[in-house]
C-alpha cells in the first residue's frame, strides 16, 4: 500500500492523462475517502487476473491502468517470443465498457507490432481459452469481472495454451507492467495489425462443445430445460450448442437473455445464489421442466437445479454437479489400457473427488483455487489425459479442448446426464444419491465475509494472521488432526508433531482436519474482497431413504462449527 497516494493524485492531474481523466480526478478531491479509495494502492494481478471497480485512479479499471497491463504484456510477449510476430486474442463480455476498453486493448497491441484477433462482439470466456490454440496465438486477453457486481470490470490473460497465466509467466508479466510508466503505453493503432473474428471461430468452438460434451444415449427430444444467461454472454453460445446437441426443449428466461451490463433483474448475476436463478426456477415449475441452466456473464460458471428425490426443483452447489458429471465421464468416455488418465480439482473443494478418482482407478491432482492451475496440470503431465474436473464454486471442464472453466460444454453435459438418466428411469438427482452411497455423503458449505476498502484489506489481514498465531485445537469436538499453511508452505501435524513439506506453489490458504475427516479451509479471495471459509464433513450412507436425515445431521454439525469458529452465515 502507498502510504502518500496524493504523489499519486498530482501525477492523474497531468501528461500524459486526458483532460477528462484529469477533470474526474479533481472533482474527486471534494470527497477525500473516495480519492483515497481510487489512489491508495495499485490494482494486481490475483488468482482470476486483475479486477476492480471502473473509474479514475490507479486502484481502478480504466483505460491507463488497463493500457499499462497491456504495454507491460507487449513488452513480455516480444521479449519471450523473439523469433516470432506474435498474434493474440481479445474477447470481452457485457459489462459497461467492456467493448470500448477491448478496442484500447487491441489498439496497443497493433501498435505494438503483434497480430490481434479481436471478437466482434461480445463472447463466452471459454471461447477466448479455445481461440488461443484454435489459431495458434501467443496470448489471449478477456476483459470480464465475471460475476462481481456492476460496477466492476477485469483483465484475463491467457497464455499459449489456452490456460490463464502461471509461474513463472505471471510473476514475470507483472514485473514488465510495474516497470511501465503512464507515458510508455503506445495508444496509437496500427490497424491493419487488428483482424475481427467471428461465426468461423464460433462454429469450431460449439462443434467443438458438442464433440467433447456429447457423451449420453439418452432421448434428448424428451428432456425440457429452462436456460438463462443471466444478461450475459452464454446467450450466444448455449441455445445452439444445445440445439447441435439435439435438444429441441430448450425455454430462454426471456426476461434475462438480453446482454445488460446492469444486470436488472438479478441482485447479483452469480449463479452460486439460488435468487439469481429465481426467474428460471419459477419458468421451470411453471412448463414442469426437468433442469434449469444458469451461467455467469461470461459463461464460466455453470448454476444446475433439478428435480430431486421429492420431485422439487434443488439448486446443486458446485461439489455436487462436479461429482455426477465427473462420474458420468468416467462411466462414459472410453479409457485405453496403456493410457494414464486424471481428474482435477482443487483444495477447497469436496475431498470426495479423490474418493470416487480411486474408485475409477485413475489420478485426482488437487490443485490451488483457480482453474489456471487444472490448466497447468494438462501441461505438466503431458503423458496422461485429463477427462475433466472442477472446483466448488460452479466450475468445471471437459476434456482439455478449452483451458478454463467451461459452462458452456458443462451446460451440455448436464444435459447429456439428466437426458439418459430420465430414459433410464431415473433423475439426474438419483445419480448423486447414487454417487453418496458409494462413496459416502459429503456436505460443503461455503461462508464469505464482504471487507471493502483499506480497511477492508487490514480486516482480512488480521483474520488470517490470527487463525495462524492461535489455531483452534478442535473444531466440531473432535481433535484437529493436520493444519496445512500454504503460505509458509508446510503441513503440520498436531498429533505426533510432524512437519512435511506442501509440494504446491504457496499461498494464502490455511486448512484444518479433524481426526474425523472434517476440513475447514480459510482463504482471501483473489478477485473479491472476501475472505471465505469452506467446510466439509462426510458419513457413509447406507440407504439412499435415510438420505434427509443424515444430510440434516451434518448441516447441524457444519452450524456448530461455525459457532465455534465465530462464524455466522
Amino acid at each position: 500500500m502507498k502510504n502518500n497516494f496524493m504523489d499519486q493524485v498530482a501525477k492523474w492531474q497531468q501528461d500524459p492523462f486526458d483532460k477528462e481523466t484529469q477533470e474526474n480526478v479533481t472533482a474527486l478531491l471534494h470527497d477525500p475517502k473516495a480519492l483515497e479509495d481510487a489512489f491508495y494502492t495499485d490494482l494486481s494481478f490475483g488468482t482470476g487476473g486483475m479486477r476492480g471497480i471502473m473509474g479514475v485512479g490507479s486502484n481502478r479499471v480504466n483505460r491507463y491502468t488497463f493500457g499499462r497491463n497491456t504495454q507491460g504484456l507487449c513488452n513480455y510477449i516480444k521479449r519471450y517470443f523473439p523469433d516470432k510476430r506474435a498474434k493474440v486474442i481479445i474477447g470481452y463480455d457485457c459489462r459497461h465498457q467492456s467493448d470500448t476498453l477491448a478496442q484500447t486493448v487491441a489498439d496497443i497491441f497493433s501498435a505494438n507490432d503483434i497480430d490481434v484477433y479481436l471478437f466482434s462482439a461480445l463472447r463466452p470466456t471459454p471461447e477466448v481459452s479455445f481461440a488461443v490454440r484454435e489459431l495458434g496465438a501467443q496470448c489471449g486477453v478477456v476483459l470480464t469481472a465475471s460475476h462481481n457486481p456492476p460496477e466492476y470490470n477485469g483483465y484475463k490473460v491467457y497464455w499459449e495454451d489456452g490456460g490463464q497465466i502461471v509461474p513463472p509467466h505471471d510473476n514475470a508479466i507483472i514485473d514488465e507492467i510495474n516497470a511501465i510508466d503512464f507515458s510508455d503505453i503506445q495508444f496509437t493503432p496500427k490497424q491493419e495489425n487488428i483482424t475481427l473474428i467471428d461465426k468461423n471461430i464460433d462454429d469450431a468452438f460449439q462443434n467443438a462443445c458438442v464433440a467433447n460434451g456429447r457423451l449420453g444415449d439418452g432421448d434428448r427430444s424428451q428432456l425440457k430445460i429452462v436456460f438463462t444467461s443471466l444478461h450475459g454472454t452464454s446467450i450466444t453460445a448455449i441455445p445452439a450448442v444445445l440445439q447441435k446437441a439435439g435438444y429441441t426443449q430448450v425455454h430462454i428466461a426471456e426476461e434475462q437473455a438480453e446482454p445488460d451490463g446492469d444486470f436488472p433483474t438479478v441482485d447479483s448475476p452469480n449463479p452460486e445464489e439460488p435468487a439469481a436463478l429465481a426467474i428460471a426456477l419459477q419458468k421451470a415449475e411453471e412448463i414442469q421442466a426437468d433442469i434449469v441452466i444458469g451461467t455467469d456473464p461470461d459463461a464460466d460458471r455453470l448454476g444446475i437445479a433439478v428435480r430431486n428425490h421429492k420431485g422439487e426443483m434443488e439448486l446443486l452447489n458446485g461439489n455436487q454437479t462436479m461429482i455426477v458429471m465427473t462420474q458420468f465421464i468416467l462411466d462414459r468416455v472410453k479409457r485405453e489400457e496403456n493410457q494414464d488418465y486424471f481428474i482435477g480439482s482443487t483444495v477447497v473443494s469436496t475431498p470426495m473427488m479423490a474418493v470416487l478418482a480411486s474408485h475409477y482407478n485413475v489420478d485426482c491432482k488437487i490443485g490451488l483455487t483457480g482453474f489456471k492451475w487444472i490448466a497447468k496440470m494438462i501441461e505438466d503431465y503431458p503423458d496422461e489425459k485429463f477427462l475433466g474436473g472442477g472446483e466448488e464454486s460452479f466450475g468445471f471442464m471437459v476434456g482439455d479442448f478449452v483451458r478454463d472453466k467451461d459452462a458452456v460444454t458443462a451446460a451440455l453435459l448436464a444435459c447429456e446426464v439428466a437426458s439418459t438418466a430420465i430414459s433410464n428411469g431415473e433423475s439426474f438427482f438419483d445419480q448423486l444419491l447414487k454417487a453418496y452411497k458409494t462413496f459416502g455423503l459429503y456436505q460443503e458449505k461455503l461462508i464469505s465475509f464482504v471487507k471493502k476498502g483499506k480497511e477492508g484489506v487490514l480486516e482480512i489481514q488480521q483474520m488470517m494472521e490470527d487463525l495462524r498465531k492461535s489455531p483452534p485445537k478442535k473444531i466440531g469436538g473432535v481433535q484437529i488432526k493436520t493444519i496445512e499453511d500454504f503460505k509458509d508452505g508446510i503441513q503440520y501435524n498436531c498429533i505426533d508433531g510432524k512437519k512435511e513439506v506442501i509440494t504446491l506453489p504457496k499461498s494464502d490458504v490455511v486448512i484444518f482436519t479433524t481426526e474425523d475427516g472434517s476440513k475447514i479451509a480459510v482463504r482471501p479471495s483473489g478477485t473479491e474482497p472476501k475472505i471465505k471459509f469452506y467446510f466439509s464433513v462426510n458419513r457413509p450412507l447406507i440407504k439412499q431413504s435415510e438420505y434427509d436425515d443424515l444430510r440434516s445431521d451434518l448441516i447441524a454439525k457444519i452450524d456448530r462449527m461455525c459457532e465455534e469458529l465465530g462464524l455466522t452465515a
